[in-house]
């Protein structure tokens, strides 16, 4: 959470709508944003999990990249940015990706989209001023970089997701994971991706602020939506083993060691057609063949007190191994769960570690990730 005065913080074109339905506000990003409703955070997290949970994720970026002549140009100069397939993204699709620096670390992980004759592309809001600079330093000649600043963007999120969006826009049923699509609707343009940030089957849905809340309350209106706060998007990104940027990976961590490998398609690795030329490359690509010297693992404690971020790792004898980037609880799996970096010589699932809490040293185990499973529609 930030610490700025609320004086200073920007308001969601949701935020009436947030305080009418009991949102407790909280700073974050430089967001006044709803971090739980009265029906609380573990009740809302399991509820996107039996149901479907209304996200309110305006705070984000969204941008859209559109070539000022040839969109081959435009595509070639945004892969030259990041160690990912983006001229092999079909029309219609989406995929993640990573900015990174000259040293390998993430500057930021984002969501880039192939509509046709442009790229949309969701980045995250701490970032988003520093990755439209970083965007137009490196795609002037080819393309023009533009902000979106009118348009809300909502996930909806869980089992019930499909249906709840399909009652208003029938189309929505039809896509697949990472789909894109536009719909003409009664509340504006609907620029929607099957996709989250939850590991549940879902929508993101990026709609004109003009329709945003008559959207946000239809879908409210519909069987099985409930609105969720902060505070359950991060236990619920927390178990399906999801990344947050400036905790879990940041600008001194490669894609590499945070366990992100298979976001670096073959096309751009050693040997591939496309290989390298991406900012980072040398060590990117070494570490790929050599492996890192740490990794990105998942953590259960071994009690029932959570090891949040911050709590050192150590050897049963006492050798300093790394750190907890995120830890909570875990509504599904009923227990503590953590993400963390360690030696890569004690990284394999199963082995046993120690967490210094409060002065003591408690157990925690190297466990797969995720935690708990992903729904994706396929």
């Amino acid at each position: 959470m930030t610490d700025l005065n609320t004086s200073d913080l920007k308001r969601l074109v949701l935020h009436d709508l947030h305080v009418s339905l009991g949102g407790r506000m909280v700073p974050f990003a430089g967001y006044d944003m709803p971090v739980q409703y009265p029906a609380g955070v573990m009740t809302e997290h399991l509820h996107t999990r039996s149901a479907a949970g209304l996200f309110d994720v305006s705070h984000m970026g969204q941008v859209i990249l559109r070539p000022t002549g040839d969109m081959a140009a435009l595509v070639a100069g945004f892969e030259a940015m990041m160690p990912v397939d983006v001229a092999g993204l079909a029309e219609g699709r989406q995929r993640y990706g990573l900015f990174t620096n000259e040293q390998g670390g993430i500057l930021d992980d984002l969501m880039f989209a192939n509509r046709g004759d442009h790229l949309f592309v969701v980045v995250n809001a701490a970032c988003k001023d520093a990755d439209v600079a970083h965007m137009t330093a490196h795609l002037s000649s080819v393309a023009e970089v533009e902000h979106i600043t009118d348009r809300a963007l909502l996930a909806l999120q869980g089992p019930l997701a499909e249906a709840a969006l399909a009652a208003w826009v029938p189309g929505v049923a039809e896509m697949r994971f990472m789909d894109v699509r536009v719909f003409d609707t009664s509340f504006g343009p609907m620029w929607v991706s099957r996709s989250g940030y939850t590991g549940e089957d879902g929508f993101e849905i990026s709609v004109p602020e003009a329709g945003a809340a008559d959207l946000a309350r239809a879908l409210l209106s519909t069987e099985g939506v409930m609105p969720i706060g902060l505070g359950a998007r991060d236990s619920l990104r927390l178990e399906a083993g999801l990344c947050l940027y400036g905790h879990d990976i940041d600008t001194g961590t490669t894609p590499v060691e945070a366990g992100l490998t298979w976001a670096i398609q073959k096309v751009r690795r050693s040997g591939g057609a496309r290989a390298g030329g991406f900012p980072g490359a040398d060590r990117i690509l070494q570490e790929l063949t050599e492996g890192p010297e740490r990794l990105r693992v998942g953590l259960s404690p071994q009690t029932r007190a959570p090891m949040r971020e911050g709590t050192q790792l150590f050897d049963p004898d006492g050798t300093p191994l790394g750190e907890v980037t995120s830890g909570g609880f875990g509504p599904s799996v009923q227990a503590p769960v953590a993400m963390g970096y360690v030696a890569t010589s004690h990284a394999a699932p199963g082995t046993a570690l120690e967490g210094e809490v409060r002065g003591k040293r408690m157990a925690v185990t190297v466990t797969p990730i995720p935690f708990h499973p992903t729904t994706y529609k396929r």
